[in-house]
């Protein structure tokens, strides 16, 4: 009996009581042997800090944080966005949905398509724009209304040639309701409908998701559906109700950080660091970023959408939106940073239990070099992708980069830009030091306490 229970270990490990005599045993170990389920620990994924004193340094850490975010989430709570009385401009317009019932081409002149008169001078656009808006054929479109008080109302909108959306029967369009105007002008066309193919890229990149991702990519899209809740319910209306813009920021970030972290990655130490690494992230974001758009004289106030905004709720601060937008918008590539990097030192833990934190951290810094090359050169040509445009028309102008770089307009994604992209390279050396550090403090033996490694440090080093 006594040797039918031990000689399953010699082929668990590889190493029996007096070590020798078994390195010549190459068979695998049969996944049903008997007393062998603590040999394979290590195949279930990397494991995690247990011990309770490291529980309670983490928790003593972050229960505080959670709470006072809740408490902020209580305080700062809007009833909803403020009612305001409709201005007609812009986003802020009455709209009805439409489908266009007919389309017939006409003579650009014989509907008076012609803002200015022709003037025969095609050197200028506006020249140009005029010559054409009496020479060219253009569009004539019956517009049905399909929602609101008003459907089955039809009106008639004129498409010169050269405008960017041109109609096509049987599509699909957003119109504009003035009720102050003249009857016949009361309804416009402003845009087209494009729920449909933004439905169906939404339900491809969620099924993408899962499929790849399983669970885990299921729990990242309800995590997502979390985030956009908050931004939308609390963070939005809190702004517009008047509260400081960049408190809001900092609970509503922190708060969604909290939830995607520990519902994408578990509750766990690992992403307990990785929570601490991007809150002092964003603390330091927070600090910079009030600094230099305070110093640089940014006031936020830089658009059409922008100027709409302090028109309508002059309350607002309009710099401490721009900071609030700067401490979002790095949210999402924080939480990238440091869960890969708190994974990285977890894993090399996992794979050398001896390494100390200083030869954790080197190990991890070398990874963290590579994702901080990729990752700020992400954050520079999203910010430079979104604002092309304005570079374009910079280039046209022939301005030298000093004058570009000065104006107020690019002037904001530049220190949006820096302010960020410092924070994410700070992320890098304070997660993976916090990960270093934790992760070799702590060496349990099963799900409590320490246990002494003498006669089973090997399988408790590959266990763990």
């Amino acid at each position: 009996m006594t040797s039918s229970q031990q000689t399953p270990d010699p082929h668990d490990h590889g190493h029996g009581a007096g070590g020798h005599g078994h390195g010549h045993a190459p068979p695998p170990v049969p996944p049903h042997a008997p007393g062998s389920g603590h040999g394979h620990s290590h195949a279930h994924g990397p494991a995690a800090p247990v011990s309770r004193h490291l529980r309670r340094v983490i928790a003593a850490v972050l229960i505080p944080f959670a709470t006072a975010v809740v408490v902020g989430l209580a305080v700062l709570w809007p009833g909803g966005a403020p009612a305001h009385e409709r201005t007609g401009v812009g986003f802020d317009r009455q709209t009805e949905q439409g489908t266009v019932v007919a389309v017939e081409r006409v003579d650009c002149k014989d509907v008076n398509a012609a803002q200015v008169p022709p003037t025969g001078d095609t050197s200028t656009p506006q020249g140009r724009e005029a010559v054409n808006a009496q020479q060219g054929q253009c569009e004539k479109a019956t517009v049905e209304v399909t929602t609101g008080k008003d459907k089955g109302r039809r009106f008639v909108e004129i498409v010169q040639p050269d405008a960017p959306r041109q109609l096509d029967q049987g599509q699909g369009v957003v119109v504009a309701y003035a009720p102050d105007a003249p009857r016949d002008l009361q309804y416009s066309v402003t845009d087209v409908n494009r729920k449909m193919p933004m439905a169906l890229l939404a339900g491809i990149f969620a099924l993408a998701v899962v499929v790849v991702g399983r669970l885990r990519g299921l729990m990242a899209l309800v995590a997502l559906a979390v985030s956009f809740l908050v931004l939308t319910f609390f963070i939005l209306p809190a702004i517009l109700e008047g509260s400081n813009p960049l408190v809001v920021a900092v609970v509503g970030s922190s708060a969604i950080m909290l939830i995607a972290l520990y519902m994408c990655h578990g509750l766990s130490a690992r992403t307990s660091v990785a929570v601490l690494g991007t809150l002092i992230s964003l603390l330091l974001i927070g600090l910079l970023g009030s600094l230099f758009i305070g110093w640089a004289s940014l006031s936020g106030n830089t658009d059409d959408n922008t100027g709409l905004i302090h028109g309508l709720y002059p309350n607002i601060d309009m710099s401490g939106l721009l900071l609030a937008g700067v401490i979002i918008g790095s949210l999402g590539v924080l939480d990238d940073v440091t869960v890969t990097q708190t994974s990285a030192v977890w894993e090399l833990h996992q794979a050398d239990p001896a390494m100390g934190p200083r030869a954790l951290y080197r190990a991890g810094i070398r990874i963290g070099r590579d994702h901080i090359a990729s990752v700020v050169n992400t954050l520079v040509l999203a910010y430079a992708g979104a604002a092309l445009p304005l570079l374009l028309l910079f280039s046209i102008a022939q301005s030298s980069v000093g004058t570009v770089a000065n104006s107020e307009l690019v002037a904001e994604e530049i220190v949006r830009t820096l302010v960020g992209s410092i924070g994410l390279v700070a992320s890098v050396p304070v997660t993976t030091g916090l990960a270093a550090l934790v992760v070799s403090a702590d060496r349990p033996g099963g799900t409590g306490g320490r246990k002494p490694a003498a006669g089973g440090g090997g399988r408790r080093r590959r266990a763990k």
